[in-house]
């Protein structure tokens, strides 16, 4: 079986397994998802899920966030780690998305590009969830590893993984093969100890035990 034709019969499995796989970091709008992708770097969504209720009630716009000093932010998103860069790099975006973009998110991978702070896989989460853009494919470690497990990509570096996928998953299931993967890489193939025995995709994983 070619990584064609697992991919073709993966995106007919998955919507059957996990029908209700959608990105679990909570949002109302677009600049409450690029908060929260920043916030989720090296961090679970459980825990950004829990810091961004109070953060979103108190700034509401770009503006907000522009405008909070450093040391404030940090402290208000600290329990995520890495607040400091965090919130250089939410600062920093919210001030470009002022200045550049009237204060509203822009919906195009190389405007969202061109914000400090955000790279491909940020604006990858922002177009496909915020705004139902199928312009790439988020690979985070659960999506990087599973592409691997299934042999869909012998490559290690993000951006080459997500060409690797590009050119055989079907455009119009971009956004959601990654949360296939990452829906069922939090709760079956796990990165230590992968639940093969009651793996609902087993006979179509060529690294399944």
């Amino acid at each position: 079986m070619t990584a064609r034709e697992r991919v073709a019969q993966l995106v007919q499995v998955f919507p059957e397994v996990y029908p209700g796989a959608h990105c679990e970091l909570d949002f109302k709008n677009p600049l409450q998802l690029l908060v929260a992708t920043i916030l989720s770097a090296q961090c679970t969504d459980k825990r950004v899920n829990m810091v961004t209720p109070k953060l979103f009630a108190r700034y509401r716009t770009a503006a907000d966030f522009a405008r909070v000093p450093q040391e404030t932010l940090e402290n208000e998103i600290r329990s995520t780690g890495f607040f400091r860069n965090k919130s250089k790099s939410i600062r920093a975006a919210a001030a470009a998305i002022e200045e550049r973009h009237g204060g509203r998110v822009p919906g195009t991978m190389a405007e969202l590009y061109a914000l400090p702070g955000v790279g491909r896989k940020t604006a990858n989460v922002v177009l496909g969830n915020a705004f139902g853009k199928e312009e790439g494919i988020v690979v985070d470690t659960h999506v990087a590893r599973l592409s691997q497990r299934l042999r869909l990509t012998k490559q290690t570096d993000a951006e080459k993984i997500e060409a690797d996928l590009m050119r055989i998953v079907p455009r119009q299931h971009w956004t959601m093969w990654s949360h296939w993967l990452i829906w069922h890489g939090r709760r079956r193939c796990f990165a230590r100890k992968p639940d093969c025995r009651h793996c609902e995709i087993l006979r179509l994983c060529p690294s399944g035990k």
